[in-house]
């Protein structure tokens, strides 16, 4: 049985877990999100840092909650992408190192075939066929899955404009409600009147595509109100109001894709899946329409090393041959295959500077020189600074 160790930093939490035949044995998270709360978003470089020195503390921890040893893993599983650029090659990197060292294969995967896998540690082997659905702070996807190792993944609809997470930490900006904007905005929306206001359920019209999602125009409606409200803002309202348009476009979209292709499970994944309100209502859509909803617990819903290495067990269990040492990340990767295979290319050779002391200038004699006369070449001299660059590599 491989034990498998995942590690996930494509964001701001530095997460890792190991993983044996489906079974989680053990995981550690360290979040940078803190460190970010004042900039009302995620800083790349910030989350890079954290990242480095996060990173062997929760193997550590990871492998001490598992009550195992680093000559117990049998390979490791990192994601790829996508992500932070500088936030997703800290992950990789330490992925390589660790199989080297262990001399252990690597599994470079994709982010979100890790939200679609890690649901399989809360309840079993996913179906032949599903349809997911995965909303997080920098994605939203609605995807049919087949055999999540083998087969690729059929893109029925994204968004056009932000993810879903974007839209919640925008919207409690306005609301004056801190960051992360999701779970601000779904504890304030307790106290609120669901149907105190009538925002738009974007892309739901006969002739839009009836997978694809957008939020900038129920952003704008938000802005809109808030703008022309006057006295004090009734913030509960606004906040279950919004919350409600999105809840409902997610799962009428999402019933939707499972009806029209014959798909009685749905896979509910992604951060903005922890939300009370999005869970809610597609348990309530779910079963009126007889489809099984399947939804992690929230711990598994954001980003976790559990997950990379749920999607990294899956592909050793099923034969995939790892990936090459020369896998470079790739931050805008779309999800086709769990497993990345993008090839880290060298780029192409410079040729080495040209030193300006070389070329010919006209002697300056004090009087003008005829326009048709040759000027005599400056006197070449030996290059002894530090612009030669004669015998470097390039």
């Amino acid at each position: 049985m491989p034990v498998i160790l995942g590690i996930e930093t494509s964001c701001d939490e530095t997460g890792v877990g190991i993983v044996a035949d489906g079974v989680l044995l053990g995981d550690a998270l360290a979040t940078s999100m803190d460190e970010h709360a004042r900039f009302g978003g995620v800083v790349p470089e910030i989350a890079a840092r954290a990242h480095l020195h996060a990173i062997t503390p929760m193997v550590r921890h990871a492998l001490d909650k598992a009550g195992i040893g680093f000559g117990d893993i049998d390979a490791v599983a990192a994601t790829a992408g996508p992500g932070l650029a500088t936030a997703v090659q800290v992950g990789l990197a330490a992925g390589k190192a660790y199989a080297l060292t262990l001399g252990v294969p690597l599994y470079g995967v994709h982010h979100l075939a890790g939200h679609a896998a890690v649901d399989i540690l809360d309840h079993g082997p996913l179906p032949e066929r599903s349809i997911a659905l995965i909303i997080s702070g920098g994605h939203t996807s609605l995807l049919l899955l087949g055999d999540l190792a083998r087969d690729p993944v059929i893109h029925l609809g994204d968004t056009a404009d932000d993810a879903a997470g974007e839209a919640f930490d925008q919207v409690a900006r306005l609301l004056g409600l801190p960051y992360p904007g999701g779970p601000a905005i779904d504890r304030v929306a307790r106290e609120g009147d669901p149907t105190a206001i009538a925002f738009p359920r974007p892309m739901t019209g006969p002739h839009d595509p009836p997978y694809r999602f957008s939020f900038f125009g129920l952003k704008t409606a938000v802005a809109r109100h808030v703008e022309r409200h006057p006295g004090p803002l009734p913030i509960a309202d606004i906040a279950v109001s919004f919350q409600e348009a999105v809840a409902d476009t997610f799962t009428r979209k999402a019933v939707t894709a499972c009806r029209d292709h014959g798909v009685d499970t749905l896979l509910l994944v992604g951060g903005v899946a922890a939300n009370s309100c999005v869970r809610a209502l597609a348990e309530h859509r779910c079963a009126a329409a007889g489809i099984t909803l399947r939804v992690p617990a929230p711990r598994l819903c954001t980003d976790n090393g559990a997950m990379i290495a749920a999607i990294g067990d899956l592909l050793v269990r099923a034969g995939i041959a790892p990936s090459p040492p020369t896998l470079g990340a790739d931050p805008n990767a779309r999800l086709t295959h769990a497993l990345f295979t993008r090839i880290r290319t060298e780029p192409p050779e410079r040729e080495a500077p040209v030193d300006r002391r070389e070329r010919r200038r006209p002697v300056w004699t004090g009087r003008p020189q005829p326009t048709t006369q040759t000027a005599p070449a400056t006197p070449t001299l030996p290059n002894t600074s530090s612009d030669d660059f004669s015998g470097v590599d390039h």
